[in-house]
């Protein structure tokens, strides 16, 4: 009897650690490779209308009042490169209205100075929009949402927008933000794909393939929006190139 349970346990726990062997051994991801785009203290490499930008406490800090008021959606650039294919890590802080994060943008300056065209990591005070990745003044007039929080989709020429996959429900994934305090924005951008990371959270993603529209180069910038009076913070902004 002994001899028959080994004889059928042995096999079981031999295949069991065959089927556990096929998994690595998972480490959190780290900053490896990034570098540091905003110096802390002032701001140097970077380019916006300094009635509304300063550098301050080791942030990128954009603010409007009642006396400044911003008239048009215009944006703070970094001019240390253009992005290709690349990842960005920023932490944000929003106490109002709204800001975004823009990347492969093209600047307009015949619409006006500072003012940017191209994807975009979106966040706004109420929520409602955060997560998503949107398009500032994209493929039709005004804004664009390519992917809503929790859709993975794909832009096939036309331009047709469709549904790959869920990420997962856009009102639980509300959850993931922290309203009132630090948030991180984690972009990589590789050719025709896009993904957005919140906290830590893939929180939605995009495959461009219209070959028209696509824009597969640019520059970065923290937005400026038109509305009430707020402030943005940023801090902590990471860039690195992919090979």
């Amino acid at each position: 009897m002994l001899l028959r349970i080994l004889f059928l346990t042995v096999p079981l726990a031999l295949g069991w650690a065959q089927r556990s062997s096929i998994y690595p051994e998972y480490e959190p991801d780290g900053n490896e490779g990034f570098v540091e785009i905003f110096n802390g203290r002032n701001l140097d490499g970077w380019d916006g209308d300094t009635t509304f930008w300063r550098a301050e406490n080791g942030e990128i800090i954009g603010e409007t009042t009642p006396e400044k008021v911003v008239k048009l959606n215009n944006f703070l650039i970094w001019r240390g490169e253009k992005v290709k294919d690349f990842e960005l890590k920023v932490e944000f802080r929003l106490s109002g209205t709204n800001s975004g994060i823009q990347y492969r943008s093209v600047e307009l300056p015949d619409v006006g100075k500072w003012v940017l065209k191209g994807y975009q990591a979106d966040l706004d005070f109420t929520n409602g929009y955060t997560g998503n990745l949107h398009e500032e003044r994209g493929r039709k007039p005004g804004h664009v949402v390519l992917a809503q929080r929790g859709q993975l989709t794909r832009i096939a020429p036309g331009p047709k927008y469709k549904v790959l996959a869920a990420i997962g429900d856009n009102k639980a994934l509300r959850g993931v933000v922290n309203v009132n305090g630090w948030n991180q924005y984690h972009i990589i951008a590789r050719g025709p794909v896009m993904m957005q990371i919140l906290n830590g959270q893939l929180i939605s993603a995009t495959i461009d393939e219209d070959t028209k529209n696509f824009v597969p180069e640019g520059v970065i910038g923290f937005q400026m929006h038109v509305g009430p009076p707020f402030k943005v913070e940023y801090r902590n902004v990471l860039y690195r190139k992919l090979p």
